[in-house]
């Protein structure tokens, strides 16, 4: 009855076949592949260190500010001094660097200002080599002992903090041999990536890229090895495999939005194995459903808690006014100390005859402003001038009026008070220059087939043009209107169009403010919403702004479209290199991370060429295997189970790691922001397990029809040595692109890079 009841709960990730005794070999055979079980430690120890002496390697060097360092060191003081600030980012990396530092003492205080920038006696190494403390040694320590490997655990949970860009060394190393079987697939896509120029560079700074890859390998390899443990589920491994892999799902969206592209690969894996689960019908479906509410519970419900404690502890620690204020609400700054809207009490709906200032909702969209100054001859109507204002000035205060009547009446304090209400006609009177918010049919300054928005009138006097109907996103006729708390859209009674900022920037002659037009276009975008923020009434009671303080969930909503709105407007910086997807696995362009001159410390992130070509040729070559594989199958051709069993690891095995490429590769082609080399990287883990696997079955295929086993062997072994040694050879000559070089460029003569620039696009 046990058996039947264990029969019935296996399942899970794709099953292993069960262990049948080993078959006598045949002179055809391919080499035996399995290395002595006492083997693997001691080689997971050897790439282990190896992986960590390249990047730690000149890690001080050079004591300068380096490339994105500027923004992520920045973002880590701002930490440290719990000072709010915006990125287009998840916060996680962010926290983490900020955490980094401070355990390493370093105080917050350097500027980060430009690349160059000399570090002095800042202590910056701690951001650099440092990006988690014991909490990740202990977790590298239990991946260490999962696969029995004392030494390296040990030497790691000495170690105060784990440098993460070596750790991807380990986790592909893990991940490949889990994968294949094959200690040298392993061990050639260790050495791919320890000597590649590209990702030392990439390794070595103030960067997100180390962090994200991070999570990103150890999802891959959480996820593998939960597959492995597909015959036994339920079991103790399987759950912690499971949960790992949740949580590497979790510390890679938190990192950046490019993980949810192996949230989508392990998302595949597990609809899979549930598909496969549900036409084993030894499987009944009440335990089909534990299996289903298993994945629910540790690959959905727990990254999504984890991520969302993740924004919890950003926003807790960042409670100060500081540069990111100006991206988000009114209600939002309020809770932010040192804000000018903190610990502030206002009347909380608005009246007719109220002093009020107006936030566009765009972001940076800034205050509803309006200046002395006219728009020049020729732009419009010859009117004073209406822009959107970055700053608080009071230049932005206006006065709510009754579109057919004065306020006068309003401002005797025995008058009753009238609230402004949804759907309500009103007039905006400009305090400070009582001229009306005003426009008509004549062409805004930049925004062509949109119409101008002025200030006109006479001491509040003016026309029809002057005419704003109020309206609420979500509320019905008649309704009140908070300050902070309402999105409101004024609609032009005479001409229709919604008032709203563009978002351009004016030239000298509008002090290069931002643009406010009336749109034709009835679109519903933030550049056309409102909310009301400073609120001044004295013949309504205050309120603290605490009672409108926006909740958790609309902080986290917030947030998220802030980002995803930064994220689609990037756009490069002046004389900034960018790139096109196809340029990155060729390795058509790299990145200058210091330096331009002879005299400068020159740092250029560029992927070993030798390693990266041998990965898009094996791309090819894979695919070709793939197919003659298949079709060979398909036709029946009888295979010894050695080339039987290689051919399921190329066909399963590696059909797992082109996915991962091509979901990390191609989405990128559809991405309407910059883009830059960097962001290649992860997909180019995903090509370097695929070279490994795909070599070490070649290498056994071709052995496989030699005899005798001798000869079978010396093919093999010839064929793998030689590529270590091209990885190898190409890695002194191309080192000096990742540690740095000092004098003449690679076209003088002179130079240690002469005769190595073998693209023009190069520029090192």
């Amino acid at each position: 009855m046990r058996r039947a009841r264990r029969a019935e709960a296996r399942g899970g990730c794709p099953r292993m076949p069960p262990r049948q005794r080993e078959p006598r070999r045949g002179p055809g055979a391919p080499p035996r592949p399995a290395p002595p079980a006492a083997t693997r430690p001691a080689a997971l120890a050897l790439v282990t260190l190896l992986s960590f002496a390249s990047r730690f390697h000149r890690l001080r060097e050079p004591p300068h500010v380096c490339w994105d360092e500027t923004h992520f060191g920045k973002m880590g003081s701002y930490y440290i001094n719990r000072t709010f600030f915006f990125d287009v980012h998840p916060p996680l990396g962010k926290m983490l660097i900020g955490l980094a530092g401070y355990l390493s003492g370093y105080d917050g205080t350097f500027p980060f200002q430009k690349p160059g920038d000399r570090y002095e006696q800042h202590n910056y190494i701690g951001m650099r080599g440092v990006r988690l403390c014991r909490l990740l040694s202990s977790w590298l320590a239990v991946l260490c002992l999962s696969v029995q490997c004392s030494v390296v655990r040990t030497a790691l949970l000495d170690q105060f903090c784990a440098f993460l860009g070596s750790c991807l060394v380990p986790f592909a190393y893990l991940t490949v041999l889990e994968l294949s079987k094959s200690l040298p697939a392993a061990l050639l896509t260790a050495f791919i990536l320890i000597f590649d120029t590209g990702c030392i560079t990439l390794s070595q700074y103030i960067l997100l890229d180390p962090i994200l890859m991070f999570f990103l390998m150890g999802a891959v390899l959480s996820m593998v090895k939960c597959n492995s443990c597909a015959d036994r589920p339920f079991s103790a491994s399987w759950w912690f495999w499971l949960s790992l892999t949740g949580v590497s799902l979790a510390g890679a969206m938190g990192v950046k939005f490019v993980g949810l592209f192996v949230v989508l690969l392990v998302g595949l894996n597990t609809i899979y194995d549930l598909w496969d689960l549900l036409g084993n019908l030894s499987l009944s479906l009440v335990m089909f459903g534990k299996h289903l509410l298993a994945r629910v519970l540790c690959l959905i419900v727990l990254p999504l808690a984890l991520y969302m404690a993740m924004f919890a502890v950003h926003f807790a620690v960042l409670n100060r006014s500081g540069p990111g204020d100006g991206f988000f609400s009114s209600a939002f700054q309020s809770q932010l100390i040192g804000n000018n809207l903190h610990n502030v009490s206002i009347p909380e709906h608005l009246a007719y005859g109220s002093v009020v200032t107006m936030k566009n909702l765009r972001m940076a969209g800034g205050y509803l402003h309006s200046h002395w100054h006219l728009y020049p001859e020729g732009v419009g109507a010859r009117q004073q001038q209406v822009t959107a204002y970055l700053h608080k000035d009071l230049n932005n205060l206006w006065i709510i009026k009754k579109h057919d009547s004065d306020t006068a009446g309003l401002s005797d304090p025995s008058s009753p008070v009238e609230f402004v209400r949804h759907g309500d006609i009103i007039r905006l009177e400009h305090k400070e220059t009582s001229r009306n918010l005003h426009s008509h049919q004549h062409e805004a300054p930049l925004t062509r087939k949109h119409f101008q928005v002025t200030g006109y009138g006479i001491n509040g006097t003016g026309d029809s043009n002057d005419f704003w109907r109020i309206e609420v996103v979500g509320r019905r006729t008649g309704q009140l209107i908070k300050v902070l708390r309402s999105q409101v859209r004024l609609t032009h009674v005479a001409t229709g169009c919604i008032l709203g900022s563009s978002g351009k920037t004016l030239p000298k002659w509008g002090w290069e403010q931002v643009e406010v037009t009336c749109t034709p276009y009835l679109k519903e975008t933030p550049n056309s919403l409102w909310n009301f923020e400073d609120h001044i009434n004295p013949k309504l009671p205050n309120i603290s702004l605490d009672v409108l303080k926006p909740s958790f969930a609309e902080i986290l909503l917030e947030s998220h479209m802030v980002m995803i709105r930064g994220n689609s407007g990037l756009k490069p910086k002046d004389n900034e290199v960018t790139s096109k997807p196809w340029h990155w696995p060729i390795n058509y362009q790299g990145l200058r991370f210091s330096g331009v001159n002879e005299t400068d410390y020159r740092v250029y992130l560029l992927g070993n060429p030798v390693i990266w070509w041998l990965n898009l040729v094996t791309i090819g070559l894979y695919l070709l295997i793939t197919v003659a594989t298949a079709v060979a199958l398909k036709r029946g051709v009888q295979l010894t189970s050695e080339l039987k069993e290689l051919s399921r690891v190329v066909l399963r095995a590696g059909g797992q790691i082109t996915l991962g490429w091509l979901l990390h590769y191609l989405p990128f082609f559809m991405m309407g922001r910059v883009l830059y080399f960097h962001h290649y990287f992860p997909a180019m883990l995903f090509s370097s397990m695929l070279t490994g696997i795909t070599w070490d079955a070649l290498l056994k295929f071709c052995a496989g029809f030699l005899s005798p086993s001798t000869t079978a062997r010396k093919v093999y072994g010839g064929g793998f040595l030689a590529l270590v040694l091209l990885i190898l050879y190409s890695f002194y000559l191309f080192h000096p692109l990742s540690y740095g070089m000092i004098g003449p460029m690679a076209s003088h003569p002179s130079s240690p890079m002469a005769g190595l620039r073998w693209m023009d696009s190069w520029e090192f």
